[in-house]
C-alpha cells in the first residue's frame, strides 16, 4: 500500500489583493457602462437631472447620520457587497420612460434617445462584450499584469 501526503498553503494576502482587485474592477466597470450610456445619448434628455446626477452607481450599503442642527448625511460604502454594483437612476419619470419605448421621445437634446436605453449594452446587444471586456482590462490594471 503507498500513502501519499501533501501540504497545500494558502498565499492569504496574494487572494485578499485578488479578491480586492475584483471588487475594484467591478466599480470601475459599472462606472464605465454608465458613461458608456450617458455618451451613447440614448437616454431621453430634457434638463440632463436623469443621466446626471440622477443616475449614479450603489455598491454596497448606505450609512445615513443625523447630525445635532438635524441636518441627515448619507454614505454609501462604496465597495462591491457580493459582487454586486447596482446603476440606478432615481427620478420619477424613469420607470415610465424605460419601459415605454413606445414614446415619441425628443432627439433634440440626445438623439438615440429610446426606451430600453440599456438593451444595447444587455446579452445580445451591440455593445454586450463591453462590459465583459472592460472588466478584464480594469481587473488587469488592478492586479498589475
Amino acid at each position: 500500500m503507498i500513502r501519499a501526503t501533501s501540504r497545500i498553503r494558502f498565499n492569504m494576502p496574494r487572494i485578499r489583493h485578488l479578491s480586492a482587485a475584483a471588487i475594484s474592477a467591478l466599480e470601475k466597470t459599472a462606472e464605465a457602462v454608465r458613461t458608456e450610456v450617458v455618451q451613447a445619448q440614448v437616454m431621453p434628455r430634457d434638463t440632463g437631472a436623469m443621466q446626471g446626477e440622477s443616475t449614479f452607481i450603489k455598491a454596497g450599503e448606505s450609512i445615513s447620520s443625523t447630525y445635532r442642527d438635524g441636518a441627515e448625511a448619507v454614505n454609501t460604502i462604496t465597495k462591491a457587497k457580493g459582487g454586486r454594483v447596482s446603476i440606478i437612476t432615481a427620478s420619477p419619470q424613469v420607470r415610465r420612460l424605460y419601459y415605454h419605448p413606445e414614446f415619441n421621445f425628443k432627439t433634440d437634446e440626445n438623439p438615440n434617445a429610446k426606451g430600453h436605453w440599456y438593451e444595447d449594452w444587455e446579452e445580445g446587444g451591440t455593445h454586450q462584450d463591453f462590459a465583459p471586456n472592460a472588466f478584464k482590462k480594469f481587473y488587469r490594471q488592478e492586479v498589475g499584469l
